[in-house]
């Protein structure tokens, strides 16, 4: 988990007015003054959208003259043509101006573009197809505003064009018959924030009213409020408004796609929330966008056909889980080039090139890096064409859009705003574009300093913490861009207990107590390899109710710990640096070695893995602390180094950093698998996972994940996980009571063949990720400079 600086919560009164107006736990109004909602009816008109008043639709620039234009198309039976984009934003808007004008007598004809064949915007080739078939008006939605090329085009044909976007403008609009567009709109004006689906959903509401028909648009919501969440909308003004509208009717859509859509992802369609979007449906729909043909998605959303539902939900459901693989793929190659050449990360922006990368994932990827290396991250591969295209993606304080303007002359192509781009060059001018981004950035941001801070909305002892707090913090949901999730946190507790939770046993559960003796279970996603935290500690976290077979209980959720410091600490003179002998790269390191041990000096030898050597060899767990130690054998990762030179604080350090540990998937899994069977032969399947990595050089959840591979591919039973890091285990073919709820799961994906085999794709997919990383850091290990093998982590 990231260390980020905390702000605690500042002191406020809320005014009492607010207080009364708000009424429910003061800790409501406290929230609602910190975030600048002191005014008893804005805060009121936030919390409750049948308070709020919103604007007229007029108020949208465009949306009069595109609303008479359509619906006198409409009247006279003239061909209509929607063109969206692939994101899903675009799909939705698509969809939904498809629906709308459907269901008002329109056969409107549409087109997302392809991804990887067309890219963004409107790409003329296409367009030549789609006015090949006597469209009379086209229309685009989430797109359009910077397509001077095509709508020229459509224009000279004959074709009257509308255009309802919500980028950024460009410096010389369109020449279009409407142009609907909030970006036109001051800055405070309550429409100025819609995604694409918003302005879709505000136009079809003014052609409602032209129809006779003013409400019938309010069908239409459950696609706002998807659109709204996965496009990261800021929830200000008329876009939350839509969105507490559009989660009401998304919860009881009619829609088969959707309620397909949600049984493939187990969920409740009643429970279905902003989190439950952005989670769960959103990259579900990004998956069709991102590798295959996103026009499925119009046809997913507005079929009447219950099995065409199901099967277009399952490809999605593959394509997503698809996805993640690749994902998975990319990120460890990525990390496996930064480790390789250390470089890369000495500038304000990461660019890496690798030709064999999946363009459809590049974006995902380049915002984890973004986000880990708080530095922009341009992620390009290689298109069929010869040129470099990519996506990028920004921080805080950096626009990313006019940084990539600014080198203009060094780019094919680019588009974007602010937050992410996409762009192409050629693959010989990377280098250069790197440099002059670099220097763009140094001299262009403006990052404030508690951008990456950790905001606190309040400060709570254990036992005030209740389902009723849970049900009153959820008035201010849903949450998202510009209204996010509340964050509490409790001061100096201690941890009592942990154990891992899930079905690959990727996360933690932890028990936390006050000094009171009050106590809470935390759930930490994705803590299941991160160091347990000791002493006195601040956790801050969000609450959550946890439905478990028709039981309501409270859940906290790991935000972040720090440990507990004393309110004044002596400061002292920073130790000297570590005297280092590099013995890496010697012909005979081992003689080295041997004179170290003969020089009497207590030398102690860190060794793992295959490490034929003799004198004092012993692994991470058993190193004595104060003695001057040589590390034999490269480490798997840098928090496997740090928690040892931690913990023995060596006076002296020899390097040698052999690579004595297997880190080939098949070789790995042999030495595994070899293990467990000697587990379960002479200690009752009883294994320890940190003695086990400790064994094959490798960190805890690469073991914790070839177990749950080994358990897939019928190796092994996985009887429990238990307290300390120890699990039990059991020959494959034996029939273990305790084990057969668990695998409830495996037995019914056990039917369905394809599942099945995604499910190991992806667990393969994984552990190689992981092994991957490994060989990458001890390669980084056995050639980086020894002040950047010493220094901190990236970023």
């Amino acid at each position: 988990m990231t260390q980020r600086h905390w702000i605690e919560p500042s002191v406020v009164t809320a005014p009492a007015a607010l207080r009364t107006a708000v009424g429910g736990h003061p800790l409501v109004a406290d929230i609602l003054t910190r975030r600048g909602l002191a005014d008893p009816a804005a805060a009121v008109a936030f919390l409750d959208w049948q308070r709020y008043v919103p604007a007229p639709p007029e108020d949208l620039p465009g949306v009069t003259p595109a609303a008479d234009l359509l619906w006198q198309a409409i009247r006279q039976r003239k061909r209509l043509a929607v063109w969206g984009d692939f994101d899903v934003d675009g799909q939705t808007a698509t969809t939904l101006l498809v629906d709308a004008l459907r269901e008002l007598g329109a056969q409107p004809l549409y087109v997302i573009p392809h991804r990887l064949n067309d890219g963004h915007g409107i790409k003329l080739p296409t367009l030549e197809k789609l006015l090949a078939q006597g469209v009379d008006l086209l229309l685009t939605c989430d797109t359009g505003v910077a397509e001077h090329e095509a709508i020229a085009l459509a224009r000279a044909r004959g074709v009257q064009v509308i255009v309802t976007d919500h980028h950024d403008l460009p410096p010389d609009l369109p020449r279009v018959e409407a142009l609907v567009e909030p970006k036109l709109l001051a800055r405070a004006h309550p429409l100025r924030e819609l995604p694409g689906v918003g302005v879709a959903f505000i136009l079809m509401q003014a052609l409602y009213s032209r129809a006779g028909r003013p409400g019938a648009e309010a069908r239409l919501l459950d696609l706002v409020a998807l659109g709204i969440v996965a496009d990261v909308a800021r929830q200000v003004g008329d876009t939350r408004y839509l969105l507490q509208r559009g989660l009401l009717q998304l919860r009881q859509s009619p829609r088969l796609g959707l309620q397909a859509l949600m049984a493939q992802a187990n969920l409740d369609p009643l429970r279905v929330d902003a989190e439950t979007i952005g989670f769960q449906l959103g990259p579900r729909l990004n998956a069709l966008g991102r590798l295959a043909d996103a026009t499925q998605a119009v046809e997913l959303l507005t079929t009447t056909d219950a099995t065409t539902a199901r099967i277009l939900a399952a490809q999605l459901e593959g394509l997503n889980n698809e996805r993640k693989l690749l994902c998975d793929q990319v990120e460890a190659a990525a990390q496996e080039m930064l480790a390789r050449e250390p470089s890369l990360l000495d500038g304000q922006v990461l660019v890496l090139l690798n030709p064999h990368w999946h363009p459809g994932v590049l974006g995902i990827v380049a915002n984890r890096l973004a986000e880990q290396y708080r530095r922009p991250a341009l992620l390009l591969t290689q298109a069929p064409d010869g040129l470099a295209r990519g996506s990028a993606r920004s921080v805080p304080g950096v626009d990313l859009g006019a940084t990539i303007a600014a080198n203009a002359h060094l780019i094919e192509r680019f588009g974007g705003h602010a937050g992410a781009a996409g762009l192409t060059v050629r693959p010989e001018r990377v280098p250069e574009l790197r440099r002059a981004l670099s220097n763009t950035i140094a001299t262009m941001r403006t990052t404030p300093e508690d951008a990456y801070a950790l905001a606190l909305d309040a400060v709570l002892p254990l036992q005030d913490l209740s389902l009723p707090l849970v049900q009153e913090l959820n008035r201010l949901a849903p949450f998202g861009e510009g209204n996010p999730p509340v964050t509490l946190a409790t001061f100096e507790v201690t941890v009592k207990g942990h154990r891992l939770i899930g079905r690959n046993r990727r996360h933690r559960k932890l028990t936390i107590a006050d000094a009171q003796g009050h106590m809470q279970d935390v759930v930490w996603w994705g803590g299941a390899d991160a160091d347990l935290p000791e002493g006195t500690l601040d956790v801050a976290y969000t609450l959550a109710q946890n439905e478990y077979r028709g039981d309501t209980t409270l859940q906290l959720v790991m935000r972040a710990v720090r440990l507990r410091r004393p309110a004044a600490v002596e400061v002292t003179a920073a130790p000297a640096a570590i005297p280092i002998t590099d013995l890496r790269g010697l012909p005979d390191p081992l003689a080295e070695v041997r004179r170290l041990l003969n020089s009497g000096e207590p030398w102690q030898i860190w060794g793992e893995g295959h490490v034929a050597l003799e004198g004092p060899v012993r692994d991470r767990r058993s190193l004595d602390a104060g003695r001057p130690l040589i590390i034999w054998s490269a480490p798997p990762g840098r928090a496997e180094l740090e928690r040892v030179l931690e913990r023995v604080a060596p006076p002296q350090l020899a390097l040698v950093n052999l690579a004595t540990a297997e880190d080939r998937l098949e070789l790995f899994l042999r030495n595994l698998l070899g293990m467990a069977k000697y587990a379960i032969a002479r200690r009752g399947g009883e294994l320890h996972v940190p003695a086990v990595a400790a064994g094959l050089g490798q960190r805890e959840l690469a073991v914790r994940r070839g177990l749950a591979w080994l358990e897939l591919f019928g190796r092994l039973q996985v009887v429990s996980w238990q307290t300390g890091d120890r699990v039990r285990l059991a020959p494959a073919m034996e029939a273990v009571e305790a084990v057969e709820a668990v695998k409830a799961v495996d037995r019914s994906l056990s039917t369905d063949g394809a599942a099945q085999e995604t499910t190991r794709t992806i667990a393969q997919a994984e552990l190689q990720a992981l092994l991957a990383e490994a060989a990458a850091f001890r390669a980084f290990c056995r050639r980086a400079p020894i002040e950047a093998w010493m220094g901190e982590r990236p970023g």
